[in-house]
């Protein structure tokens, strides 16, 4: 068994957070499922456009697509919706031996609609219909726009990876418009059996923005919480997931064929050398999750990752990080809201380089 096979049985499932033609065509996306245990991929704008701009296989189709007229959104879907479907057909089979649990694809709706709920709402179907599989899921960002966007694309039975959270607040409002939407499912006397979503939470951009605030403070206190935070909060976060989830809320719905929303930890690659590198793996292994990981953190782990079950140990220790980081003046919602803000940035100008490649 791999090192990174061996994280499944204690509950957490890992994807990979990449995705091109030739990973694919090459046979190695499935050779990742077959030796790893890889049990869903993710997809934005910024791996599609290395992988567009850098995979030879694009090159003929692109030419292609541009002697049609079409915008260059539309050559961009029409590129990679087929990658989509393709990646979900070959993880189908993981779909149905897991009863709907994994082999799951990600595709991201424009992140230019962040901010326009119904906007994302007709984007998010649209490529739904077109991808056509029911192991997709359809990417939305967690902004206030696009939970509301993610209420409603639940409620209307499309599975949904909501992403860029990197707060409580953003994790409460987030899992409890999950919640709602099922509710607003079963009001309309729809099923909710199949539904399945999952919750984004970043980690290596938190520490890389509090680790300079804290060495700006440059107290042993503040130097002590360096590389803590973010794994203290997603520890914390997943508490308020398992009160939820566990609670007798969710009970109702779990009898009527409800699902958990799973919390996912993403940006797991470490970008401090000073840090272990597989540390955002290695620290938040535990039931019911999901790791995306990049392809350097996944071939780090299959070399010296150590599975254990970690996700719930010092949790007190974890609440504490948190409290201390309040006591030396940082405030960790802002934070997150500014590393929301700077992730959409990011996203934003990816697909916007995407649209140069394809106009």
């Amino acid at each position: 068994m791999s090192r990174i096979a061996a994280i499944k049985p204690f509950g957490q499932r890992i994807w990979l957070d990449n995705l091109s033609r030739g990973l694919l065509k090459s046979g190695e996306l499935a050779r990742l499922i077959q030796e790893d245990d890889i049990a869903g991929v993710t997809s934005n704008p910024a791996i599609f456009y290395k992988s567009i701009s850098s995979d030879p296989l694009y090159t003929g189709d692109l030419a292609e697509l541009k002697k049609q007229d079409l915008t260059a959104e539309q050559r961009y879907e029409a590129l990679v919706v087929p990658d989509i479907q393709a990646t979900c057909d070959l993880t189908a089979p993981l779909y149905r031996d897991t009863k709907g649990l994994d082999g799951y694809v990600s595709l991201e709706v424009s992140p230019h609609l962040a901010n326009n709920a119904q906007g994302t709402i007709d984007n998010a179907k649209r490529l739904w219909a077109a991808i056509n599989r029911p192991n997709a899921m359809i990417k939305v960002p967690a902004t206030s726009a696009g939970v509301i966007a993610f209420e409603e694309l639940i409620a209307s039975g499309i599975n949904v990876n909501i992403t860029l959270m990197f707060n409580l607040v953003h994790v409460d409002d987030v899992l409890n418009a999950y919640v709602r939407g099922l509710e607003a499912r079963i009001a309309a006397g729809q099923p909710v059996d199949h539904i399945r979503a999952v919750a984004s939470v970043f980690l290596s951009r938190v520490d890389t923005l509090i680790d300079k605030k804290l060495e700006e403070i440059g107290s042993a206190e503040a130097k002590a919480l360096q590389g803590k935070v973010a794994i203290s909060f997603v520890k914390v976060a997943y508490q308020h997931y398992k009160k939820l989830f566990h609670g007798s809320r969710f009970a109702d719905l779990k009898a009527k064929g409800a699902h958990p929303q799973r919390l996912l930890w993403a940006s797991t690659g470490t970008k401090n050398a000073a840090f272990r590198d597989t540390m955002y793996v290695e620290e938040l292994i535990g039931p019911e999750t999901v790791n995306t990981v990049p392809d350097a953190t996944l071939n780090a782990f299959r070399d010296h990752g150590v599975a254990a079950d970690k996700l719930e140990t010092n949790t007190e220790a974890a609440v504490e990080v948190m409290a201390q980081l309040r006591k030396l003046g940082i405030n960790y919602n802002l934070a997150g809201e500014q590393l929301q803000s700077e992730g959409l940035k990011l996203f934003d100008e990816a697909f916007d380089k995407l649209l140069e490649l394809t106009k």
